[in-house]
């Protein structure tokens, strides 16, 4: 975006931002499933994620579908379909508005698979009519939807996964583990890919709405300003802008990356409290001085200068005092110095990146402890509300210091101002007693 572009939108927006008023009553209820029985599932959002999400999920003996929902007629029709032809039967029912879901008593979880602007209420409504929540990240478009997020899980008692499955991915843990050992000395800089951050100020033209039962626009929006329909949005081309998109982008990878770094130095419960913005990247300060470097890739699924190409998307490298380890999507490792993989165990079995069947397998048999899963609530609070200040850091171009106890900034109201953001009604979810 041209500076020129980034003060017009901000003097636009930072004027409309204003706190979320979500309720505090909890609808759901407190029991477990129990050891024997299947965790009965249903699929909010069926988009290319969410079909290949659900497809690994139903591969689960432990999960049974009973449900998908989409406002796009073909879409949850599809996903029906996928379902019905897996267990050889026409039983998955399909719904147009995911609140006729989450009344159903027999439906134990859902999967939150929709665009970055439902993700956190959807989830937030799930848990408070008694549902786990396997959500698709980023799971909060503003730092304030990450924080209302987090406190209802701690509130409700369920269980929350977000979609960052790397942290089950075996060349991640062992990168990670090799970092928490101390085998690479102090760290003192840890590396996070992302995109390249945007912000898009030219809206699509309007055109024609279809029929409700088609796509149903105005749910689709949901809490998002109104704005002209336009085919391409509901089709996926949505991302960058500021209505629809998490962080300026930088969520897209960095919700991975970042959380990985928070892992690697054990950070999980606390986040960066300095965030200097660059021309390529944002770097990121915790108090004891160890650095987050956020490396903003032009080409991020092409060439990929200053990371190991063979290593795949999504890299991180976390180095110390004695030496780096540095991973990617591709499943491999790369250790400097090289004596030091003679240490190590024999590398995991490469596995995708974008791989969730682990990752699902660990939040199915949270639903079923109660206990939390690795990518839970808390560790998706820090290291999302940490991207979030650093793409605000970039948005406005000067350093921005945070105060992790409460996520807010520090002598700067257009950077607080900018931690929420208004909802259209209905969807400011007012507070109601029962």
């Amino acid at each position: 975006m041209r500076q020129t572009d980034r003060r017009r939108f901000l003097a636009s927006t930072v004027s409309l931002a204003a706190p979320m008023i979500l309720s505090e009553g909890v609808l759901g209820r407190n029991g477990t499933v129990s050891a024997g029985d299947r965790v009965t599932l249903a699929g909010i959002g069926f988009g290319p994620r969410g079909r290949y999400v659900l497809a690994e999920m139903l591969e689960l003996p432990e999960v049974q579908c009973v449900a998908v929902c989409d406002v796009q007629l073909d879409r949850r029709e599809e996903a029906r379909e996928m379902v019905n032809r897996y267990y050889g039967n026409r039983d998955c029912v399909a719904v147009r508005d995911f609140r006729d879901l989450l009344i159903r008593d027999d439906i134990d979880a859902v999967l939150v698979a929709t665009g970055d602007r439902w993700h956190a209420l959807a989830s937030i409504m799930a848990a408070e009519a008694g549902k786990d929540v396997y959500s698709e990240k980023p799971c909060g478009l503003t730092m304030e939807w990450c924080r209302r997020l987090a406190d209802c899980f701690d509130r409700t008692g369920r269980i929350f996964q977000a979609g960052t499955q790397r942290r089950n991915i075996g060349n991640f843990q062992q990168a990670v583990h090799l970092a928490q050992s101390g085998k690479l000395g102090r760290i003192h800089t840890l590396f996070a890919s992302a995109y390249q951050p945007e912000v898009k100020t030219a809206w699509l033209p309007g055109e024609p709405r279809p029929p409700e039962e088609v796509v149903d626009w105005d749910l689709w929006l949901g809490p998002a300003p109104w704005r002209p329909y336009n085919a391409r949005y509901v089709q996926g081309d949505w991302r960058g802008y500021w209505d629809f998109d998490s962080g300026c982008r930088l969520l897209d990878w960095g919700a991975h990356t970042v959380d990985l770094c928070q892992w690697a130095v054990g950070a999980d419960e606390t986040m960066p409290i300095e965030y200097r913005p660059g021309p390529n990247r944002v770097t990121a300060v915790y108090p004891s001085g160890v650095k987050v470097v956020i490396d903003f890739l032009a080409t991020p699924f092409g060439e990929r200068p200053g990371w190991i190409q063979d290593l795949g998307t999504c890299p991180v490298r976390f180095v110390g005092e004695e030496g780096w380890v540095e991973t990617g999507d591709s499943g491999g490792i790369e250790v400097h110095p090289a004596t030091l993989k003679e240490e190590l165990p024999p590398p995991p079995t490469p596995v995708g990146g974008l791989q969730v069947k682990a990752h699902a397998v660990d939040f199915f048999r949270s639903v079923r402890s109660r206990r939390r899963p690795a990518a839970h609530q808390g560790v998706m609070r820090t290291a999302h509300i940490a991207c979030h200040a650093a793409a605000l850091a970039w948005l406005l171009q000067r350093p921005l210091r945070l105060n992790p106890a409460d996520g807010s900034f520090l002598d700067d109201p257009e950077a607080n101002a900018l931690r929420s953001r208004p909802s259209r009604e209905p969807w400011t979810w007012k507070t109601q007693q029962a």
